[in-house]
């Protein structure tokens, strides 16, 4: 494998889409309500995975994965902290194409030998990952943790300790970089962490995955406590600026993950569907947010994923999904709390396009999340259009909670083969947040799932599953929980998380067979 080593803002409240909002509306009336609303009851093909042609996910996955590839050696500065000083490290992009090359940055305190394996994550056999490459072995140094900026930014400017030209037949997906010590140094440990990035193309593959990395990037506290949530002003205000010209540290949110240290939240809420995808054959391709700010990709697909904890969007990745809807691509939010704020890019102090996001402001136009928290930490240079009219439902006020996924309309075509009952529940699958307040006037949406959300038997709030016909015989589905990914799979690498006492219980048949059916529909294959 040929490798190289060197040392514009919308502030509209109304629907931003091709067609406008009204005529959209009369246009799904017309040309989907029947194709959508009116096959409800059809039984699609009891069929757990898609019997396609051979396709490159499932040539990609039958190559030997890896039982090596976790973190086993990690050590956090100080108790409670989010730093891994003795090998941390980060990459000069979130994604990158076969043919470009990408650096990786890296410091050892104090400094000491180091080498790089990179692994490709997937399902390979049950391993989870595949070894690509070895770099190394390179001479550490010290490199200096930034002064505080403007807003608190924190933007590294290391010096590169390698770089990668990416090679032809590296398939997209999301890869980890395992950063490890080689000399045993008694007095300062043998340790490990990650670097994350996404390998990206243009194909026209069924499914196209977007990894949530802006919100990886708001609630990385790197180097000790930085986030957009932690400015002395308050959580949720404008104040900050986060840049991904740093390490990720530990996970911070909601659990202690000591396999993530580097790695985003990539292996705590969004593998599990990548690794289920790929276990099932489905033809995916992969990108980050900040591949997302045209739709060209996105139109060659026939379904888009939204996976896991979705907060922060450009207003222009909202336009491109606005887009791919209308042009008849199916939308599956397997999330929660998604297109939650406005989190306008701008470049790194190098010139690096969209290095650098911010919280600018929230998304809905005149409902009650937004109203508080522009009346409680505005005002905001931003406002995004409202949220429900894409998704199907919206950010609401608890948004935080745990509570069973309650089905609604058990004769649905998403059901089919589930023997789920109106009433039945999959335990703890509503988590740590949620959607509900659908709009009314979207014609035939439908709530397929709805119950109350707790935090731990206090501040009850209701949430709703709903899907709704697109303009082209397409549909958007909406699960309604950050924790919908934790019940298709648990693979290596991975802990089911937990949050207001309340957590998932791992991987459940009929979450497995509900997502089947929504993709199998989705990729036509119905």
């Amino acid at each position: 494998m040929p490798l190289e080593s060197s040392d514009n803002v919308n502030d509209s409240n109304e629907q931003p889409n091709s067609v406008g909002r009204r005529n959209w509306i009369k246009g799904v009336t017309a040309a989907s309500l029947a194709a959508i609303t009116g096959s409800a009851t059809a039984e699609p093909t009891q069929q757990t995975s898609p019997s396609k042609p051979q396709n490159r996910i499932v040539e990609e996955n039958a190559k030997p994965g890896s039982t090596d590839w976790q973190l086993t050696r990690v050590r956090l500065d100080k108790p409670g902290g989010y730093r891994a000083a003795g090998i941390e490290g980060y990459c000069s992009r979130q994604s990158v194409a076969a043919g470009e090359t990408l650096q990786i940055l890296v410091s050892t305190d104090p400094p000491r030998p180091f080498q790089i394996e990179i692994f490709r994550t997937g399902y390979y056999g049950g391993c989870g990952a595949r070894l690509m490459t070895t770099l190394g072995p390179f001479e550490g140094k010290q490199q200096p943790v930034p002064t505080t900026g403007e807003k608190n930014l924190h933007e590294c400017r290391w010096e590169a300790s390698t770089s990668i030209k990416i090679p032809s037949d590296w398939l997209s997906g999301v890869y980890l970089g395992r950063l490890s010590l080689i000399e045993n140094d008694p007095a300062n440990g043998y340790w490990q962490s990650y670097v994350v990035f996404i390998v990206h193309d243009d194909r026209p593959a069924d499914i196209l995955l977007q990894c949530s990395d802006n919100t990886w990037q708001a609630y990385n506290r790197w180097p000790d406590n930085y986030s957009v949530y932690t400015h002395p002003k308050g959580t949720e205000g404008p104040w900050a600026d986060v840049s991904f010209d740093r390490p990720y540290g530990k996970y911070s949110q909601i659990y202690e993950n000591p396999q993530s240290v580097g790695s985003g939240e990539w292996l705590c809420f969004e593998f599990p569907l990548a690794y289920w995808l790929e276990q099932q054959g489905y033809d995916v391709t992969y990108c980050s947010n900040s591949d997302m700010l045209t739709p060209d990709h996105g139109l060659k697909c026939k379904a888009f994923l939204s996976v896991g904890h979705d907060e922060y969007w450009d207003i222009r990745q909202y336009e491109s999904v606005v887009q791919m809807r209308d042009a008849g691509v199916n939308l599956l939010f397997f999330s929660g709390n998604a297109v939650c704020w406005v989190s306008p890019y701008r470049d790194s102090i190098g010139g690096v396009p969209n290095r650098i996001l911010f919280r600018g402001g929230p998304y809905g136009a005149k409902h009650t999340f937004a109203e508080l928290r522009e009346k409680l930490n505005g005002p905001f240079p931003h406002r995004g259009p409202d949220e429900g009219y894409l998704i199907g439902a919206r950010n609401v006020d608890p948004v935080n909670g745990g509570g069973d996924w309650i089905c609604t309309k058990p004769d649905h075509w998403i059901f089919a083969g589930t023997g789920m009952k109106a009433g039945d529940r999959i335990p703890g699958l509503i988590g740590w947040e949620y959607h509900g307040d659908p709009p009314s006037d979207i014609p035939g949406l439908e709530i397929v799932g709805a119950g109350t959300a707790l935090q731990g038997g206090t501040l009850p709030q209701h949430w709703t599953a709903t899907i709704y016909p697109g303009p082209k015989n397409n549909f958007v589905f909406n699960a309604s929980t950050i924790f919908w990914c934790q019940d298709l799979s648990s693979p290596p690498g991975h802990m089911i998380p937990w949050s207001h006492w309340s957590r998932p219980h791992g991987p459940d048949e009929r979450v497995q067979k509900i997502t089947s059916n929504l993709l199998r529909r989705a990729i036509g294959f119905v």
